[in-house]
C-alpha cells in the first residue's frame, strides 16, 4: 500500500505541476459557469417541471467539454514516460505493474474529481440565493454525480489505455476522444437506423450515457447501470495492464 500511493502522489503531483492542468480546470470551469448560467436563464423565461440538476446536465454544451476533458487529462499517462525516457526507469523499479497501472489511473481518477468539485458550489449557491432547492430530492444529487464518478471511471480507463497504446499525447488523445464520443452516442443508434425492435432498444438504453444522466438526475439509480460502469472499468484496466506488460517486454 506505501508504494502504491507513493506512485499515486507521484501522479497527482505531476497534474499540478503542469500548466495543462490549470488551462484545461479554467476552460472547464468557464464553460460549465456558463452552461449553469444559461440553463437558469432559459428556466427564468418560462414554466418548467424539470429541475436545475436535471437542466444542468442536459444540454449539448455540457457533454461537449466533459466529453474533451478526458482526452486532456489522460494522454499524458503513459505518453509522457515514452516520451520523457522514463518508462524504462519505471518498469525496472521494485514495484508491481498492477500498481503503476492503479496509481496512474487513480491519479487521472483524482484530478477528474477535482474537475467536478467546484459545481457544487454552484448549486449550493442558488439554493442560498433563491431560497430553492436545485432539486427535487437529495437522491438527485447523489445519483447525478454518483453517476458522473461512474463515468469518469470508465471514460478514464479508456484514455489511460489509449494512452498506453501510442507514444504520441495527441495520437493518445485522438484515440480517447474518438472512443468516448462514439460510446457517448451509442445510444441513439437505434433512432438512426430507425430500429424498432423491443430487445434491441432496451439494449442501447442500457449502454446509453444520455439515458443514464437522465434517469440518475432524477434520482433513480439503477443497480444495472453501476455494473455496467464498473466491469467495463475493469476491463479497460485489465487490457491497459497487458499493453503495460507487453512494452515492458518489448523495451
Amino acid at each position: 500500500m506505501k508504494i502504491f500511493l507513493t506512485l499515486l502522489g507521484r501522479e497527482v503531483k505531476s497534474f499540478f505541476y503542469s500548466p495543462i492542468a490549470y488551462v484545461v480546470l479554467f476552460y472547464f470551469l468557464f464553460l460549465s459557469g456558463y452552461n449553469f448560467y444559461q440553463q437558469i436563464n432559459l428556466m427564468n423565461g418560462y414554466p418548467t417541471e424539470i429541475t436545475v440538476v436535471q437542466a444542468f446536465f442536459s444540454p449539448a454544451i455540457f457533454w461537449f467539454p466533459f466529453i474533451l476533458s478526458f482526452p486532456l487529462i489522460t494522454m499524458r499517462s503513459y505518453s509522457e514516460e515514452f516520451r520523457m525516457g522514463t518508462f524504462e526507469t519505471l518498469t525496472t523499479a521494485p514495484v508491481r505493474d498492477s500498481q503503476v497501472v492503479l496509481a496512474k489511473f487513480c491519479g487521472v481518477l483524482v484530478f477528474y474529481c477535482v474537475l467536478w468539485s467546484p459545481t457544487l458550489w454552484s448549486f449550493a449557491i442558488f439554493q442560498y440565493v433563491t431560497g430553492k432547492a436545485a432539486v427535487a430530492s437529495a437522491g438527485a444529487y447523489w445519483g447525478t454525480y454518483l453517476l458522473l464518478f461512474l463515468i469518469g471511471c470508465f471514460y478514464c480507463s479508456v484514455g489511460c489505455l489509449s494512452s498506453a497504446l501510442t507514444k504520441d499525447q495527441i495520437n493518445a488523445a485522438t484515440i480517447s476522444f474518438t472512443t468516448i464520443t462514439l460510446l457517448l452516442f451509442l445510444g441513439f443508434l437505434p433512432e438512426v437506423l430507425n430500429i424498432t425492435a423491443p430487445a434491441i432498444r432496451e439494449l442501447f438504453s442500457y449502454i446509453s450515457v444520455i439515458q443514464h444522466m437522465q434517469d440518475f438526475s432524477k434520482g433513480i439509480i439503477d443497480s444495472r447501470v453501476i455494473v455496467w460502469y464498473g466491469s467495463m472499468t475493469v476491463l479497460m484496466l485489465f487490457v491497459t495492464l497487458q499493453v503495460f506488460q507487453f512494452r515492458k517486454w518489448k523495451a
